[in-house]
């Protein structure tokens, strides 16, 4: 049956000035799912990624690692929301809680709290609505299903994905952060559609995590 393989994006470069680009261990993580994907064979027929660049540069390993090239489709629904802005939104008049950009504990603490009160409308001028990212996501997801082709990879992030399964379960906002908060690097989610139904499949794989490397290669960020 057709299949739409979500993908997070490799770790990126946590704490640095420039997050969204992908960090070695990132851009290793992105060529070893695509030699497991070649091992299996599994070739995608559409590739898709967002505007981000951690999300395009995963997506060139992944096909680097499987020897593929292919010229993917940008769908801006794809990408994360402006964590970095919707918290200057929400602190605006200041007070926000140190080390929540460069400490893991205090950004997800924060990260919880934050989402929260923006799903439900709390964050004064917020960078787009909470209804404004769902809409964007459902519709880019919506749009990779489509009729006569059978599998499709798309590289996103951690909240659109997370956004995705909610939607398709019909989920509480509060789900959407607690998948969201669990999820690797580099980890799939499937979902198989038909023209008439989508089926939750699975989510946040990672078969190319094993024993061997995942000291190395199991990351959140």
């Amino acid at each position: 049956m057709p299949t739409l393989y979500l993908i997070r994006h490799g770790q990126a470069s946590f704490g640095a000035d420039d997050y969204d680009k992908l960090s070695a261990i990132g851009h290793e993580q992105s060529e070893v799912l695509g030699q497991w994907f070649a091992a299996e064979g599994i070739t995608p027929d559409l590739v898709a990624h967002g505007t981000l660049r951690r999300q395009k540069e995963t997506l060139a390993g992944i096909l680097r690692g499987m020897g593929l090239e292919m010229q993917p489709e940008e769908l801006p629904g794809l990408n994360e929301y402006d964590f970095g802005n919707l918290l200057k939104a929400k602190y605006a008049a200041g007070g926000e809680p140190e080390g929540m950009m460069t400490d893991h504990k205090s950004h997800f603490r924060t990260l919880r709290t934050t989402v929260a009160e923006w799903q439900r409308d709390e964050i004064p001028n917020p960078p787009e609505m909470w209804a404004e990212f769902t809409g964007r996501v459902d519709a880019a997801v919506t749009a990779l299903m489509r009729e006569g082709v059978e599998t499709v990879f798309a590289v996103s992030s951690g909240g659109a994905i997370a956004q995705a399964v909610s939607a398709l379960l019909e989920t509480p906002g509060v789900h959407q952060t607690k998948m969201q908060l669990q999820m690797k690097n580099t980890a799939v989610t499937r979902f198989i559609y038909t023209p008439r139904s989508i089926y939750f499949h699975a989510f946040n794989e990672t078969p190319h995590i094993t024993a061997a490397n995942s000291d190395r290669l199991l990351t959140y960020a």
